[in-house]
Order: C-alpha cells, then structure tokens, then sequence
C-alpha cells in the first residue's frame, strides 16, 4: 500500500477528529506527541483566539498538526422561522424561569475566509481541514500557496468526487455512525447517508486521492478493517471526549460513559445542521429533527439560556452531548496514551495484512 502522509512523518496515520466545544491545543497537542495528527478546531474561535491557540500549540510542538475550519454559507435572516422557533422552546423558558425577549446571542460558527487565513498564514500548518464542502477557489489557493494539505469531509460518493475535482487531497469518509455534524454539502437529504463500512470502499474505488475512515472505528479490529477496505488513515472523536486534556464537561463525560450513550441519533436541534449526539429530554419531547428549528447555525442561540440553566441544576436535558454510535471507547486517560494504542492497532493492521507500517 502507498503511503500518501509519510512526508507528515506520523508513526501511524491517526487523525484525531476536530472537536469544536470539546477541546483546545492541549488534546492536539497530546495527540501529536504520541506520533498521530492532531486537530484543532477552529469554527468557534475568533481570530484573537485562533491565534492565541495556534502559538500555544507551535510552542509546545514542532510536530505537524491540522487546523480545521467551516464551510457553510450564513443563512439569511428569517424572523419568522426564529419567531417560531422561540415559540416551540417558549415552555421550557416558562419552566425554568427565563426571560424570553429578547433572546441573547449563543456561540456561533463563522466558515473560513481571509480574516482567519491571515491568521494561518503566519503558522503555516502542515494540515487543513473542512467541513461542509471546501471554501471559495481564491481561498483554498491561498491555503495551498502554504504548502498545506487539504483534507474535507464526505458523506457520499458524489461528494467524494466533488471534492477531488475541486482541490482536495484527501477525503475523509464520514459514516452515519459518527458523533457531531455531518458533513454532507450536496444535499440535505438524510437517506443518502451511510455507515462508514459501506461508504469507504465506494469512496476508495470512486477517487484516486487518500481515503480517511471516519465513524464507529472504535477498536483494533475496526481500524483492520477499515485498512482491508482501502483506508489510508483514521480519523477517530469520540474515543478522545473522555481523555484527561479534553474540555468536555462533566455532565457530558457522564453520559459517555453511561448506559445512554448507547441511544444516539441524528437532531437539529442544538444547532440546525444534522448532528449525532446521545439523546437527552429536548431531543425526546421535540423529536430530533425539527423543521422548527432555524438553518446552522441560528439554532444556538436560543438553545444557550436553556442549557446554561439546565446545567445549573446538573441537568443535561438541552446540552449538546455529540457522541458517535460507539462510545466505548471513549475512556478516562491520556490522549498520549489512547493515541499510542491506535497507533499500535493500525501497525498490528498492517503486519497482518502485510501492508507494512507507517503512514
């Protein structure tokens, strides 16, 4: 087998998967340091704060990392579809006693453009990556004038293909299984999507660029496999949710490692963009996905005073809980150490298949 990330210099293609709201340099950090790629994700980061990351990390190491960014395109505003979103969610206002006009600003997501790329620039990251598609073609010239390496996400055969064609040099394929958002662009239409063992080998056999396995590869013999069926690297969230250098909260370390992370399911409701998360109170009373709910990313901002205060009482009724369908592996240790056992996983892979090892 080729190995198309050997000039990244990793002792085994292991991508740690971006993880906005759950992380910062330190898990890429750790990441790095056991030999495998680590991501910091920077959808939710003002420039001032992408800075502030990217300098903790370069201090740290000299190891390459990957920064990843958004791709989606603002919604234009609708009061309307707010107005009635705020009328679904007016009761749980009533309930735990908030104020519901006007309904303050939550963290938001802002997609790639110059002002973040003036950042990355000075930083020069060995890795790129995106989520939701690629950005605008003077865009992603600009980040490949760096030299990086471009990574996005795909959720189909015809997104895979979209985004050779387009620029990228590898893909990640994303299976249903996976924790956080999808990261279809193409369309929004969920019966398109499917589980990583499906879609990976469709995608090997689809494009000639590197193919990442993303989704449910949450053990030795799922990294084995995914190499049976072309895979180049992994790309692995929710086993580092619990590690000792993840930001995850502790309600939200709870549910992992719960008898309810074993109900996942796609909502739009934290967000407006399809998600996997475990399932909590909103998710049941609302139902998961809610034409109700307005387009990613206005949804936040009216979930944020229900979380704060639900959180308050030790509730994750309204929180977020990303989470891909197998959260077994996500366990309290360090990131150094999950990271070597992956790294370990994907050489045993290789000896037993007589691939050799390295990236």
């Amino acid at each position: 087998m080729s190995q198309p990330f050997q000039h990244l210099g990793l002792k085994a293609p292991i991508f740690q998967a971006p993880m906005a709201g759950a992380q910062n340099h330190r898990l890429a950090l750790a990441v790095c340091q056991a030999g495998g790629l680590g991501a910091l994700p920077a959808a939710m980061l003002s420039p001032d704060a992408l800075q502030a990351e990217l300098q903790a990390l370069t201090a740290a190491t000299g190891a390459p990392y990957n920064v990843n960014f958004f791709c989606h395109e603002p919604p234009a505003p609708a009061p309307e579809r707010e107005a009635g979103w705020h009328k679904a969610l007016a009761p749980y206002y009533r309930e735990f006693g908030l104020d519901g006009s006007p309904i303050p600003g939550g963290p938001g997501r802002v997609p790639f453009g110059h002002e973040s790329a003036d950042v990355l620039e000075v930083f020069r990251p060995a890795v790129v990556s995106f989520h939701f598609g690629l950005p605008a073609p003077d865009l992603l010239a600009r980040v490949k004038s760096w030299g990086a390496f471009v990574l996005s996400s795909a959720t189909t055969v015809a997104e895979a293909r979209w985004l050779q064609a387009h620029g990228a040099d590898a893909v990640i394929a994303q299976g249903l299984e996976a924790g956080g958002h999808r990261g279809m662009f193409l369309t929004d239409d969920l019966s398109t999507q499917m589980g990583t063992f499906t879609l990976l080998p469709q995608i090997v056999q689809a494009v000639d660029v590197p193919v990442m396995a993303a989704g449910g590869v949450g053990s030795a013999q799922a990294v084995a496999a995914a190499r049976r069926l072309g895979a180049s690297g992994v790309q692995i969230g929710t086993a580092y949710l619990c590690s000792d250098e993840a930001t995850t909260s502790a309600l939200h370390r709870a549910a992992l490692q719960s008898p309810a992370a074993q109900h996942t399911a796609l909502t739009t409701l934290f967000s407006g963009r399809p998600a996997r998360g475990i399932v909590n109170r909103l998710m049941r009373e609302l139902g998961p996905l809610s034409e109700a709910a307005p387009a990613f990313p206005l949804a936040t901002a009216a979930i944020a005073p229900l979380r704060a205060a639900a959180e308050a009482q030790g509730l994750s009724d309204f929180t977020p809980l990303w989470s891909g369908q197998n959260a077994s592996s996500a366990r309290s240790l360090s990131a150094i150490d999950i990271t070597r056992e992956w790294v370990q996983a994907w050489h045993q892979a290789s000896v037993v298949e007589g691939l050799g090892v390295g990236g």
